[in-house]
């Protein structure tokens, strides 16, 4: 269990209040949360949430692992035999096959060692942003619960429809749905940077 954690479970009420007030009665007009609940699409409870679901320690195997298997490819690749002593048309043909299945399997564009360590590298660098997005929403969790807002929202008389309490629930939400939406934006360019990976290589021939 990490800060993170710990501050969900203490965050909890808070969130839940705030998520209560801006489903019930929405936010001041001109607040910044609007552009936050456009951006994020979810209340800030259910955004935090996600976060928090979030579990880089799942993935920190991955990159040794296929590093790992990226190098056993390289040795298979080094390991086909060569025609020997044999000749003709056909040994030619093998020849030019099993440099072809070679330069697939590694060292040649595209191939699968390298396909292997591109991933590697993508599981460490999606290690590291969900590490320091899980940082980045305890920070500002820990920041809300001190807030005044947060005083405002855990009085039991507050008045809603005065929009004492929309105002402190629309503060709190805007602050938590920032923090969100631009560690989601680092992730989103970083899948959009990797997404030659999701293609298929071309078969061998």
């Amino acid at each position: 269990m990490d800060r993170l954690d710990r501050l969900m479970n203490t965050a909890g009420p808070l969130l839940r209040r705030v998520d209560d007030i801006l489903a019930a009665t929405g936010a001041p007009p001109d607040h910044r949360v609007w552009t936050e609940l456009r951006r994020v699409r979810l209340l800030p409870g259910d955004a935090a949430r996600a976060v928090a679901a979030l579990r880089p320690e799942e993935l920190t195997e991955a990159g040794p692992e296929l590093r790992a298997d990226a190098g056993a490819y390289a040795v298979l690749a080094a390991s086909l035999p060569a025609p020997g002593e044999w000749s003709g048309s056909a040994a030619e043909a093998y020849d030019a096959a099993r440099q072809r299945a070679a330069a697939q399997l590694s060292g040649g564009p595209e191939s699968l060692d390298d396909r292997l360590r591109a991933t590697a590298d993508l599981a460490d660098e999606l290690v590291t942003w969900m590490r320091s997005t899980r940082d980045a929403v305890a920070g500002t969790l820990a920041e809300v619960l001190t807030s005044s807002e947060a005083v405002t929202l855990a009085e039991t008389e507050v008045d809603v429809a005065a929009g004492r309490g929309q105002e402190a629930a629309a503060e709190v939400a805007a602050q938590v749905l920032q923090a969100v939406g631009d560690s989601y934006e680092v992730g989103a360019d970083l899948l959009h940077t990797s997404r030659g990976l999701a293609e298929p290589l071309a078969a061998i021939g």
